[in-house]
Formats: structure tokens, sequence, C-alpha cells
């Protein structure tokens, strides 16, 4: 039967080229239709959309679970996919033909695939046999690739991590502009800084080649509720586009590398994502918070340019990257921090579960954060 056959190898051609595309293709597929983008867009909407129902606590632990089981289900998918791609095969080879059911020929397609032979289910034609060897090897095969791609994952998802766990203490956490400039300002704050810029240019290089080539690690949420890798660009961005436009340092041409890369990296996740920039709805840096920014360059000991030019320059960088930064927190449902906190809190390090429980405390008595500690 060549319609079965031809359905079946149409079923195989699309799964092995598409789990090609997504684990062994180093590099972005700009092919509009998609199997995996049509899997992670009919996932992620549902479960985004019950997230938004939970309370911010809640909806952070929701939401992570959605990045390690997107990955199973859609193993489940592509084998699922190979087993009706084989089954249809098997279905046209058959030499009964009409006496045959097609389910038989799924679960002997099922028990060739993950290797079971049990054996109650015998082809007998040359060509069956030949499709039960051949799908006997690609089960094989495709186990050990989804083997080698799992810690591959996890890799980048743990390389991504470290950099945002050290903001922690240099930017505040949620990490934020105005906390990194204040908590830089000072003898050799602007050396550490210049270094900080300098690391982040190079982070922010390999979330871009990371998230572009496995974009299921952009699903992965942080340890801690507070802070994100979505976050943690904005904080960098933002502190870049101030130097830029407000001061002269020592820092501005760092300042200039490190906000090209991390442009380069929201944009082009955006694209990925098929999210659209949009425009925020609020300023997330008003006139007074502005007022506040130039007063933490001038005590970080930098000389500012004229208010009026340098808020038409940071205008304009801002435009560059915030339309795209907003419609990539909106489609991955993360908050973006403000420039600079309305009220001080406590640094996710300072705190503990267990100081709670003890009432032991290391720190005086702030606005605690929105974080996991509490559990």
């Amino acid at each position: 039967m060549i319609g079965p056959a031809l359905a079946g190898a149409i079923i195989l051609a699309v799964v092995l080229w598409e789990t090609f595309e997504t684990i062994v293709l180093p590099r972005r597929v700009t092919r509009r239709f998609r199997m995996t983008v049509v899997f992670y867009r009919a996932t992620w909407r549902p479960w985004r959309a019950i997230g938004r129902r939970l309370a911010p606590k809640t909806r952070e632990a929701f939401l992570s679970y959605y990045g390690p089981l997107s990955l199973f289900f859609l193993f489940l998918v592509w084998a699922l996919g190979l087993m009706i791609g084989f089954a249809f095969l098997y279905y046209s080879a058959s030499p009964l033909e009409g006496n045959i059911h097609f389910s038989t020929c799924f679960y002997l397609s099922g028990t060739t695939l993950f290797t079971l032979g049990i054996g109650d289910v015998v082809p007998h034609a040359p060509i069956e046999r030949f499709f039960v060897v051949a799908e006997s090897g690609l089960g094989l095969g495709f186990l050990a690739l989804v083997l080698s791609y799992l810690p591959v994952i996890y890799q980048a998802f743990s390389r991504r991590e470290v950099n945002i766990v050290l903001l922690d203490a240099r930017a505040g956490s949620p990490p934020t502009a105005g906390e990194l400039l204040k908590r830089h300002s000072g003898k050799n704050g602007m050396e550490a800084l210049r270094d900080l810029l300098a690391g982040w240019e190079r982070w922010a290089a390999e979330i871009l080649e990371s998230h572009v080539s496995y974009p299921v690690v952009s699903y992965f949420r942080s340890q801690h509720s507070n802070e994100s890798w979505v976050a943690a660009l904005a904080a960098i961005l933002d502190v870049c586009a101030l130097l830029i436009s407000n001061a002269e340092n020592a820092c501005a041409r760092q300042a200039r590398l490190t906000f090209a890369i991390c442009r380069h990296t929201v944009v082009d996740l955006a694209q990925v994502f098929a999210a659209a920039p949009r425009a925020r709805s609020e300023d997330r840096l008003p006139s007074a918070d502005f007022a506040l920014m130039r007063g933490l360059l001038a005590e970080a000991g930098m000389q500012t340019a004229e208010a009026g030019s340098g808020k038409a320059r940071l205008n304009d960088l801002r435009a560059m990257y915030e339309p795209y930064l907003d419609a990539l927190a909106a489609h991955l449902s993360v908050d973006l921090p403000p420039w600079i906190l309305s009220r001080e809190i406590t640094d996710n390090w300072r705190t503990s579960a267990w100081g709670r429980i003890t009432g032991f405390s290391a720190q005086p008595a702030r606005e605690a954060p929105l974080d996991d500690h509490s559990n």
C-alpha cells in the first residue's frame, strides 16, 4: 500500500529532521513551520496563563516546572512520531494487508524502537525485517542523542546562573542599575565596575550562543523568585546606557562594548520567540528617578553631562533595547526591575529560612525580599 508507506516516510522525515535541528544543529532555524516550535507555543501559552492566576511565589514555583517538563514531553512527542511513522511502514509492507490491524503494527513499532525484543509479533516479509532492524538501530541512536542532550542543557543553565548569583551582592535582589552604581562608588569602584562589565560582556555572548542554539534553556527559571536572566540583562543594559549617555569616565569604552552584545542578545532572543517589540504603558525611568541616577553618578566621582542632552541620549539608547526587553519579559512571564528601588530590600545572601525559624538574623530589619528562603 503506497498511501501508508508515503505517510510513514513523511512522518519519519519530519521527526528526524526536527530532532537534528533541535539537538545537533548549532544555529537558529528560520523556517516558518517547525514541529518543535508548535509544541512549545501550544504548551507554554496555557501553562503561562495558569501561572498568571496564581500568587506571585506560587506562580514562580509553577512556572519553574515548565522548562524541565517540556523537555521530557518533547522527547515523548518525537518518540511517538517515530513509532507512528514505522507503524505505517509495517502496515504498508505486511503481506496480510487487510487482515492485520494498525494497532498491531504500532505495538511492533513501539517494542522495536525501545528495543524490548518481546517477540510476540514477528515480521516475516524481508522488507518488514529490514524496517525492524532499521528502527531498532534508530531507537538506540535516539536514546543516545537524548541522553547527550540533557547534560548540554543543564550545563548551559548552570553557566548562566553563576553570574546571576554573583550579581546578588553587586546589584541587589532584584538587580537594579541604581544599586549597581551605589555599590561601586568610592575608592577603586570604577575599576571594579569596568571589570564587572567586561565579565558581563562575555556572559551575554554565552547567553546569545547557548539560548539561540537551545531556546528551551530560556524557560528554565533561576533559583530565587526575585532573580532572572532577563532582569540581570536589564540591569546591565540600564547601567551601560546611563554611563554612555551621561558620564565621562574610564568605563565608557567597556560600557559601549557590553551594551552592544547585551542588546544583540536581547534582540536575537526576542526574534527567536517571535516576541514583537512593544512599548511600555509606563516609563521605567521617570524624571525623579533620572535625577537620582545622575546623583549616583556624581557620588561615584563621575563627571556628568548636561541634564537635557544626557536625558535625550539616554532615551535614544533605551529605545534600542527596552521594547525588545519588554517583549521578552512578557513572553517568559518575568518582571523587569526598576532603575532604582523605591525602598531598601535585603539581599538574598543575607536571608535564610533557618534564620527565620530560629530567630537569628545577621542583618537589620528591612523589607524582606520575595524569595524562596521562607520555605
